[in-house]
C-alpha cells in the first residue's frame, strides 16, 4: 500500500521550475470564432462522477496528492496575525502525524501548495513559513471587485511582491469581459504581469459574474495571451464560484493554448470546493483533459479554506474505519 501512496500521492512543488508563460501578441483570430455548446459541456461533466471513481488506497493516494495542490486560504475581514500563524502551521503540517504514520507517509514532508492571504498579512505569513519552501500568494488589484484604477492595481502588486509574496492572484475588470473589450483586457492583464516580475501571476476571471461559457473561454484566452501563469475561476466571494462545467471550458482553452505555443498554463478552481469527493472529481477531470503533467502544484491548485479538513477526515476514516468529529481536524 505504501508503494501505491508514494507513486500516486506525494508530489510537492519544485520552486517554479516550469517555463513561464511570457504571453503572445494580441490577436483576436485565436478566440474570435469560439462558440461554446453549453449542453455538450454540461453532459460531459454530468457523466464524470458516476463514470469514474477511486477507492481504498488509491483514493487515499489521490487525496494526499490533492493536499499538495491546495492554496490554503484565509480571506476574511476579521483575519488577524494569529489566524495567519495558525493557517501557516497547518500548511506545514496538513495531516495529523498519527494518520501519516499509519499510511506509511510520515517522512514525506507533506505540505500544502501555498498559503494565500491579503496584502497586509504577508509579513505574518513570511514569518510563519520561514525555512519552508511553501509559497506565499497574495490577492491583489482591488480584490475581490477589481474596481480600482490600473495605476492603483500596479502599485498594489509591486507592494505585495516587495513584501515577500511569490505568487500574485489578480482580479480582472469584469466590465471589460461583459462589454467584449478584449484588447483593453489584454493590456490590463499584461501590465499586471509586468508588475509581478518574478512572482507568478494567477488571473481570476470571476466566472460566476460572466454570463456565458463563450465569454469565459474568450477571457481565458486573453488572460493567457497576456502572460498569465495560471487562470483561476473565482475570488470565492461571488454567488457562484468554481464548477466542473466552467472548469472544463477553461482547461480546454489551456489545452488549446499549449498546442499553439508549447507553454503550459496552470489552472486554479476556487470557491465552494469543500469536500474530498469534489476534489477527486476535479483531479479526474484534469487527468482526462490535460493529462498527468498537470497533476502537480506547478500547474494545478485548489483555492480553498475548508477542503483540507474534510480530506484529513477521509484519510482518518481510511486508516481507522471510523469517521471522526470535525474538531479533530482543526484548520486555523
Amino acid at each position: 500500500m505504501t508503494k501505491v501512496l508514494e507513486k500516486n500521492g506525494i508530489q510537492n512543488r519544485s520552486s517554479h521550475t516550469l517555463e513561464r508563460n511570457e504571453g503572445i501578441p494580441y490577436n483576436e483570430k485565436y478566440f474570435d470564432e469560439i462558440n461554446i455548446n453549453r449542453s455538450a459541456i454540461d453532459r460531459r461533466v454530468n457523466s464524470l462522477p458516476g463514470r469514474r471513481s477511486v477507492k481504498k488506497e488509491y483514493q487515499a493516494a489521490w487525496l494526499l496528492k490533492a493536499i499538495t495542490m491546495i492554496d490554503l486560504t484565509t480571506l476574511a475581514g476579521d483575519d488577524t496575525r494569529g489566524n495567519v500563524l495558525r493557517l501557516c502551521e497547518k500548511a506545514r503540517n496538513p495531516v495529523r502525524h498519527d494518520i501519516l504514520e499509519k499510511l506509511g507517509m510520515a517522512n514525506t514532508n507533506l505540505t500544502t501548495g501555498a498559503v494565500c492571504v491579503y496584502h497586509n498579512l504577508i509579513s505574518y505569513a513570511k514569518e510563519a513559513l520561514e525555512g519552508s519552501d511553501i509559497p506565499i500568494a497574495a490577492v491583489s488589484t482591488g480584490f475581490p471587485a477589481g474596481k480600482n484604477s490600473i495605476e492603483e492595481k500596479i502599485a498594489e502588486i509591486k507592494r505585495s511582491v516587495a513584501a515577500g509574496a511569490t505568487e500574485i492572484d489578480i482580479v480582472i475588470s469584469r466590465d471589460l469581459v461583459l462589454e467584449s473589450k478584449w484588447k483593453e483586457l489584454y493590456d490590463e492583464v499584461k501590465l499586471c504581469r509586468q508588475a509581478c516580475g518574478d512572482a507568478h501571476m494567477k488571473t481570476i476571471l470571476a466566472t460566476g459574474e460572466i454570463p456565458t461559457y463563450t465569454k469565459v473561454a474568450k477571457a481565458s484566452w486573453v488572460a493567457m495571451m497576456a502572460g498569465s501563469d495560471f487562470i483561476k475561476t473565482s475570488t470565492g466571494k461571488e454567488s457562484v464560484n468554481a464548477t466542473l462545467a466552467v472548469s472544463l471550458v477553461m482547461i480546454r482553452c489551456i489545452r488549446d493554448y499549449y498546442q499553439l505555443t508549447g507553454v503550459k498554463v496552470g489552472y486554479k478552481p476556487a470557491g465552494g470546493i469543500q469536500k474530498a469527493k469534489q476534489a477527486l472529481d476535479y483531479l479526474i477531470l484534469i487527468k482526462e483533459e490535460l493529462g498527468d503533467e498537470w497533476l502537480n502544484p506547478e500547474l494545478f491548485r485548489f483555492g480553498a479554506s475548508s477542503l483540507l479538513g474534510d480530506i484529513e477526515r477521509q484519510l482518518e476514516h481510511y486508516v481507522t474505519g471510523s469517521y471522526s468529529a470535525g474538531f479533530r481536524h482543526p484548520m486555523a
